[in-house]
């Protein structure tokens, strides 16, 4: 299984990004896909997931800043991220959860939003 994500950068307060994750190696459709980041010191934290049966949740942080979507027929999620704040700096890795559980992740990409 493999997990590719880019979309990263570096961008102002108040801007935006998407980000995508383009997964290989097993059934997508069937697996929930998640995001989460970690910042520099402190632990991975999940922002958000979408389900194989459509559900969607977000972290407190995002909810209403950040938008997860996915098209099952590119093997594809995304996340949009909006009204970026500098505390939303952090390396953001996909995940293919399997039974719930985030079993295979991306190597990460680099969100810098700078105030």
């Amino acid at each position: 299984v493999r997990l590719v994500e880019s979309g990263g950068g570096l961008v102002q307060a108040g801007g935006s990004l998407r980000l995508s994750c383009v997964a290989s190696g097993m059934p997508f459709s069937v697996n929930t896909m998640g995001w989460y980041r970690q910042a520099p010191g402190k632990q991975r934290e999940w922002v958000a997931h979408f389900t194989s049966r459509g559900d969607t949740g977000y972290a407190n942080s995002v909810k209403g800043r950040f938008t997860i979507t996915r098209d099952n027929t590119k093997n594809a999620v995304y996340l949009e991220m909006n009204s970026l704040k500098p505390e939303d700096t952090a390396v953001y890795y996909c995940s293919l959860d399997i039974s719930g559980i985030p079993t295979y992740w991306g190597q990460g990409t680099q969100v810098t939003v700078s105030s």
